[in-house]
């Protein structure tokens, strides 16, 4: 009998390019499937995506997040891992317990530079481009309770030009996102499951 693929779950409070590219990943490869998008802003780009692919959409409030019992909604979908895709909320500790080394994220800097509260999306590049850096990246990680703080499981650098603005930054380490976020969550799935 063939064991069952594993299944995630995508956390998303945006426009989902993350998410697409990890949804197109899981079709071409058939390691994984995505089973469900979850978003907190109802107004999100990610969530006409996921109904043109007939994807289930959860959409829910902060405060229905910050309730232990959301976690039933989880649950029903039966994820092995959930992953944050440009998801912006603090996961709350029942959840962090629930599903201990089983979340991951990704952030758009090489931590443990230009993380923590505050640090998401255009802030972290027009930090890294205030501070005239000549590289930055991503950095995969597990989510613990405190932000950007969890075991890494993979950096990747992009060279930066001083002529790049915060926009350029972005672009750059967004490849970064899309070319490696999918197989390190392939890798980890493979990991955990021992697969």
């Amino acid at each position: 009998m063939q064991s069952k693929i594993p299944e995630i779950i995508i956390f998303a409070s945006g426009g989902g390019s993350n998410a697409k590219t990890i949804y197109n990943y899981s079709l071409q490869h058939g390691t994984f499937s995505v089973a469900a998008i979850f978003c907190n802003n109802a107004n999100a780009g990610v969530i006409a995506w996921a109904q043109q692919y007939n994807l289930p959409v959860v959409v829910f409030t902060k405060q229905e997040f910050l309730q232990e019992n959301f976690i039933q909604k989880i649950n029903s979908y039966k994820p092995n891992i959930i992953v944050l895709a440009g998801f912006l909320l603090l996961v709350p500790q029942y959840l962090v317990q629930a599903y201990h080394n089983k979340i991951v994220n990704i952030h758009p800097a090489l931590l443990p530079k230009y993380g923590g509260k505050g640090m998401y999306g255009h802030f972290v590049h027009e930090a890294v481009k205030a501070n005239n850096e000549t590289k930055s990246g991503i950095t995969i990680h597990i989510v613990n309770e405190k932000f950007d703080d969890g075991e890494i499981l993979l950096q990747a650098t992009t060279a930066l030009l001083s002529t790049d603005d915060a926009t350029q930054i972005a672009e750059k380490v967004l490849q970064l996102e899309h070319e490696h976020y999918a197989k390190t969550i392939e890798k980890y799935l493979q990991k955990i499951i021992g697969a």
